[in-house]
């Protein structure tokens, strides 16, 4: 079986993107490069995602995701090996599978036009 995940098998140029933090000051400065840098000392705590936030509801959909394929392509395996699987329901999970990754790739689509839509705005 292929060590590489169905989702980056699709997706294989998308690099892993981590954006830097700014500290206390900072951000002002991001939006203003002429702006003088913070005073004092850079913050100790780091910020890490709440439970219902948008990028761990993201991590559900891209596990979930590949979940659905991984069940899906073990129903096909079996089915062609000849185990008793029922046609109908490896077509199903096939199906399930393929519905849900074009609905992931379609949220992807949405939030990289939402993304590149919010960086030609005018500050």
């Amino acid at each position: 079986m292929n060590s590489v995940s169905p989702l980056r098998a699709a997706f294989p140029t998308l690099p892993a993107v981590t954006p830097p933090t700014p500290g206390p000051g900072e951000v002002g400065r991001l939006l203003r490069p002429d702006a003088p840098a913070a005073v004092g000392p850079a913050p100790t705590t780091e910020a890490r995602p709440a439970e219902g936030s948008f990028a761990s509801m993201l991590g559900r959909m891209v596990a979930e995701v590949s979940t659905k394929q991984s069940h899906a392509a073990q129903a096909v395996a079996n089915l062609q090996s000849g185990q008793p699987v029922a046609i109908h329901q490896a077509i199903i999970a096939m199906e399930e599978a393929s519905v849900s990754f074009q609905l992931m790739a379609e949220v992807r689509n949405r939030l990289l036009e939402s993304y590149q839509e919010l960086m030609r705005m005018q500050v």
